[in-house]
Parts: structure tokens; sequence; C-alpha cells
């Protein structure tokens, strides 16, 4: 009686493994013939009621059954997966006759294209590129750079600190602080960067990008540093963009001066951008103070040298003509997308 159950049972399996369609149904045959509420596996319990004698042959034949069962399961199983596979394979077939999709790429952002493109100019007129911190202490943000305690710029409506003498730098020219420190005469060398000020409107921004030029050697005077300029102007906005410098005062140059261009929307006629004047302002420029040579060990009798910054931020508005720079900060796709 009980081989014929068991050949009942794997007959049974047999078809019913052989209609199942995908592995969840398989899964629900496995449990039922091999599981351990199984038919197979109740058999096995009725061995303690067989004679002593029957249990060995008996208990044979259960596991050569559940065994077929198991063959017939990894069998169906290959099946379906061969059968899921041939299915994905008609379905996710590419029609080659059918036109291609449009391809979107992407563009660099305008300050990443200008400042490689400052990079690219100061480079080819022999200058390096140096790198510095973020975060930066009070000697190399200021006190190496001739500003003395009581100056604006070291408040905190103006400079955002991180705790005691540790700040976010206001400028890069604490790169060129710490090159000279670790260099020796001659340099000639810019340091692109990010800089923190607290400061937030359309023409300012807490957090933006300047690039500072320092070159160190003997002989150098002020005819250099407008030539630099000149030469770095025309490159940048094109040989009709002429520029000039107006005096001025910072700490750490002497004499200093302020850098404007011919206006690049009106060509110098007039406008709301120049504020009809012609002109709009770069940036800071000078000969390096003797004091800041003292301090860092360089003969200022010896050596001379100029400096100058630029905002990259502006040259970037000025060079596609952006009206707001918080527009470069926002990453409004639609804005960013007009300079593919």
């Amino acid at each position: 009686m009980e081989n014929t159950d068991l050949q009942q049972i794997v007959e049974q399996a047999s078809q019913e493994i052989a209609a199942a369609e995908n592995e969840h149904q398989l899964n629900l045959l496995k449990s039922k013939y091999l599981g351990k509420k199984s038919t197979l596996n109740g058999m096995m319990k009725k061995i303690g009621t067989l004679p002593p004698e029957q249990r060995p042959e008996f208990g044979q034949k259960v596991n050569k059954a559940k065994k077929r069962v198991e063959k017939l399961l990894e069998g169906q199983a290959e099946k379906v997966k061969e059968a899921a596979y041939r299915k994905a394979v008609t379905q996710e077939a590419i029609d080659l006759t059918m036109p291609g999709r449009k391809t979107n790429f992407g563009s660099l952002h305008p300050i990443t294209k200008v400042w490689r493109e400052l990079e690219d100019i100061f480079m080819s007129l022999g200058f390096e590129v140096a790198e510095g911190n973020d975060i930066e202490d009070e000697f190399h943000n200021f006190d190496a750079l001739n500003t003395p305690p009581d100056h604006p710029a070291r408040e905190l409506s103006d400079t955002f600190y991180i705790k005691d003498d540790v700040l976010l730098r206001t400028q890069t020219s604490t790169v060129q602080i710490r090159v000279m420190q670790s260099h020796k005469p001659p340099m000639r060398f810019i340091s692109p960067g990010r800089c923190y000020r607290n400061d937030n409107d359309a023409s300012h921004s807490p957090a933006f990008h300047q690039v500072e030029a320092l070159v160190v050697d003997e002989g150098i005077t002020f005819a250099d540093l407008r030539d630099i300029l000149n030469i770095f102007v025309k490159k940048m906005f094109g040989p009709h963009i002429e520029s000039r410098i107006r005096p001025h005062f910072f700490p750490f140059t002497e004499p200093s001066a302020e850098i404007d261009i011919v206006c690049v929307n009106c060509r110098g006629k007039g406008c709301h951008i120049c504020k009809n004047s012609g002109w709009l302002e770069m940036g800071g420029a000078g000969m390096v103070d003797p004091n800041v040579f003292d301090q860092l060990g360089i003969d200022s009798e010896k050596y001379t040298g100029y400096a100058f910054g630029l905002g990259i931020d502006r040259i970037a508005m000025l060079k596609y003509n952006i009206p707001d720079m918080r527009l470069l900060f926002e990453n409004d796709i639609r804005f960013l997308q007009q300079f593919k």
C-alpha cells in the first residue's frame, strides 16, 4: 500500500512541477512535497509502525522518492530561468532600424569655465598655479598682509570666524604668504580659490571666487604690473577691451591701484551696467609693501614685486552678461543649460 502511495505522490509531483511557470510556484511545490509538513515527510513517520525487517527498505524508497522530486524541481527551475531569460531578451531587444534617442550632454558651470580660462591665460604667460586651504589663521589672512588689528575687515560683520584666531579666508592672498614663506624669489604664480565674507546682494556673495597673482624678482616695476594686466584683459575679453588703473589703498601694497576695464556691454558709451561711466571695476592691484617682505624674511632692498586680485565671479558675470551674482550659485538647470 505504501509503495502505491509513494508512486502516486511522485507522479502527482511530476505533473505539478512540469506545469510550474515561475520561481514562486516552484517554491510552493518544494514546500508541499519536501517541507516539514509534506506528505513525504509524513510517510517517513510511518516507519516506526512497520515491522523491523521492513523499515530499511521502506526508508530507502521514501528517500528515493524525495530525491526524485528534488531532481524534478531542479530541472524545472532551469527551464523556468531559461524561459524568463528568453522572454526578457525578446522584450528588451533593440530595434536597430528605429531612430536613436537624443542624448543631452551637460556643461561646465560658467565659474568653472572662467576659472580654467584664467589658468590657461596665466600659465601661457609663465605663471604657476598654487592652492591653499579655505580655513586660515589671522596671521596669514591679516597680520602678514600688513592689516592692522583695528582694521574693519577683521570685524565679525565682515569676516566669518570659526574660533579665536581661526577663520574662513577672506582672500586668496593667504596662499601668497604661504608660498613666500616656503619658497625663495624669484616667484611668479597665481592662486585661484574660494573666499568668504559676510556680504550678500545682487553683486556680492558670502562665498565667492578670487584669483590672486604675485610676482617677486629683482627689478620688478609698476610698469610690469600695468603690462600684465593689459595682456590679461585683452586675452579674456577681446582685443577691443581697454583697461586702466586708478590710485587706491590696500594695506599690503604700496602704491596701490584699482583695475577698471571698458564696459563689455556698451564698449565705453555708457549703460545701466556701468552706470553710464563706460568703465567697470575689476579688482585691486599694487606693488607689494616692503613691510610684507620684511615679515617673511625676503630682502626688500633687493627684491620688488607686484600683486593683484580679480573676482572670478565678477569676470564670469561680465563675460556672459549675467545680471545677478546669485544666479551663479542657485544651480537652476534652466540657467546652466545656456552655457553648453
